[in-house]
């Protein structure tokens, strides 16, 4: 994964993301128009840069890549996102470390001064979820033949899903109805018989994403036998459905190499995660139990 994938993710929206890689740049921005089979963006995790600034340390004025079609610095002055070079971002990163997660804003002398902004303040969920319902990979018989075996139909709650979670659901011949945020997806199971609920990973504090928590609850108390799972920001609030309480956390798990444990076998899992907030396991009812726990730092990563 590299910067085309980790700008356009929805679960950075809001934030300046810094990156400590020391060259940033060298193999520019592929195409933003090209689309895969399934109508989504090729090269990119959404339609749209998501975080609101980026930093690095040494920026690469030339680039060489066979799918490069303009430069990183031309691609985000064409979105209007601000970004600094020749910064020490190991140092700002040593910093974050010890300081947690902070609000920040970058100035410019011939521009205004501007206020900082607290992202959690706002519903970074409604932002960047879908408005529309979206059918994909929906398989139809051909003329004059019967479907051989039911296809395997699943709901995903884009809470600011990325496009290889669709994809890769997709590839494995799934019937995948991605539904916005505040959708109630309750109607969609029981009349056209889906079989599992997804709830995707997506940016900023779950307590703002009560309409979907109220929309888990009423799944779990109407159809307890079909499989609900969720991931990041889907964890969160299925734990909050189930009456647990999130808090947040101090910089947050993210990156490629975060190892979780399950503790079910004691294994060892190393997943790319991307979270600010984790689930309170002190905060769990009986009928619930911690299921798999980051070994970096011990908070819960499913229930």
């Amino acid at each position: 994964v590299g910067y085309p994938e980790s700008l356009t993710d929805p679960s950075y929206c809001g934030q300046i993301l810094v990156l400590t890689y020391p060259l940033i740049g060298n193999y520019g921005v592929p195409c933003e128009d090209e689309l895969d089979e399934f109508g989504l963006h090729r090269y990119f995790e959404s339609d749209a840069i998501q975080v609101r600034a980026l930093i690095v340390s040494d920026y690469s004025f030339d680039h060489s890549h066979h799918q490069a079609m303009l430069s990183l610095s031309a691609w985000l002055s064409r979105h209007d996102i601000p970004a600094l070079y020749n910064i020490d971002t190991r140092m700002l990163t040593k910093k974050l470390r010890v300081n947690g997660s902070m609000l920040g804003k970058i100035e410019f002398a011939q521009l205004p001064p501007i206020a900082l902004q607290n992202p959690y303040e706002q519903n970074l969920v409604a932002k960047v979820s879908r408005t529309q319902v979206c059918d994909f990979n929906c398989r139809t018989p051909a003329q004059g033949q019967e479907e051989q075996e039911e296809q395997l139909k699943i709901i995903a709650v884009d809470c600011g899903i990325k496009n290889n979670i669709i994809r890769y659901l997709c590839s494995k011949g799934v019937h995948l109805r991605v539904v916005p945020w505040d959708h109630n997806f309750n109607v969609d199971i029981k009349r056209d018989h889906f079989h599992a609920l997804f709830i995707s990973n997506g940016p900023g504090d779950p307590q703002m994403a009560q309409t979907t928590v109220t929309h888990v609850q009423q799944f779990m108390r109407d159809t307890p036998e079909l499989p609900l799972f969720g991931i990041c920001l889907g964890n969160q609030i299925l734990a909050l459905a189930a009456g647990a309480g999130t808090y947040k956390m101090k910089f947050g798990n993210r990156g490629m190499n975060q190892p979780v444990i399950d503790l079910r076998t004691s294994r060892c899992y190393i997943t790319p995660q991307n979270h600010g907030f984790a689930v309170d396991e002190k905060t769990l009812s009986k009928e619930w139990k911690p299921f798999f726990r980051n070994a970096n730092d011990h908070s819960n990563e499913g229930i």
